[in-house]
């Protein structure tokens, strides 16, 4: 792992070319993003004692963005990984390119970094697929057997929901429980529908991945095991349900 080799990570995955603003630092090279001009990597070389590695006058570092404070705590505790040099520490950091920290973790953090300091909209593009807990309502909709006759069906898309996506289909009362992991695989489906009750502006498709007994993940059990004390539209998951799930 060296400069160069980042270098051509960056330019072959983000398009991005490295700029040298400073005649005084030539071997300072910047990083940004084509829309909003914002840095996501800064390659340097720096006097080696400043980053703690003795015996060394100079050694290559990339900077990089990380917006997760105790994420960042966490990631300044492996080896080679400090505060950032003349970067804001609390949102920065610096990675040795010697070697010490390997090269798919450093590519990780650009990419991390590179999604920091993204535009909003370029964020929602590029972002990671999500996992989501939707609620479903059996009195409005036969969702127990909405599968049983075909794997894929229109549904109400959710706030921030995108193709890709996973939903876990939460039933309501009287169920009160998750029967259905699906896969999102198309959204922005044009659809315009109200009453008291609904107001529905576009659907989105999903398809069935894996059925859940019905005492399995029950209302009760989100609430004692996970932390999830209400279903009452799309939300995140944390962590420990997401492996429960996959189980």
């Amino acid at each position: 792992m060296d400069r160069q080799t980042v270098h051509e990570y960056i330019k072959k995955k983000y398009k991005a070319s490295p700029e040298y603003p400073w005649r005084s630092y030539p071997g300072y090279a910047v990083f940004r993003h084509e829309d909003n001009k914002k840095w996501f990597a800064l390659t340097a070389d720096v006097a080696g004692k400043t980053l703690g590695v003795p015996d060394t006058e100079l050694v290559d570092v990339i900077n990089l963005k990380v917006d997760d404070l105790f994420f960042r705590d966490m990631l300044i505790q492996e080896p080679g990984i400090t505060p950032a040099y003349h970067m804001n520490k609390q949102h920065w950091v610096s990675v040795l390119l010697d070697g010490t920290v390997p090269g798919e973790r450093v590519f990780e953090l650009i990419d991390m970094s590179y999604l920091a300091t993204a535009s909003a909209k370029k964020k929602e593009k590029i972002r990671p697929a999500k996992e989501w807990i939707v609620p479903a309502n059996p009195k409005y909709f036969d969702i127990v057997h909405a599968f049983d006759e075909k794997k894929e069906i229109n549904w109400k898309q959710g706030a921030g929901i995108k193709k890709g996506d996973t939903v876990y289909m939460y039933v309501g009362a009287p169920v009160s429980a998750v029967l259905y992991k699906c896969r999102v695989t198309e959204t922005d489906i044009p659809y315009n529908y109200r009453n008291e009750r609904l107001n529905i502006k576009a659907l989105m498709k999903i398809r069935l991945q894996k059925r859940y007994p019905e005492d399995r993940f029950t209302f009760d059990v989100l609430k004692s095991e996970y932390g999830i004390y209400a279903v009452r539209g799309p939300r995140g998951i944390p962590n420990s349900f997401s492996e429960a799930l996959k189980r």
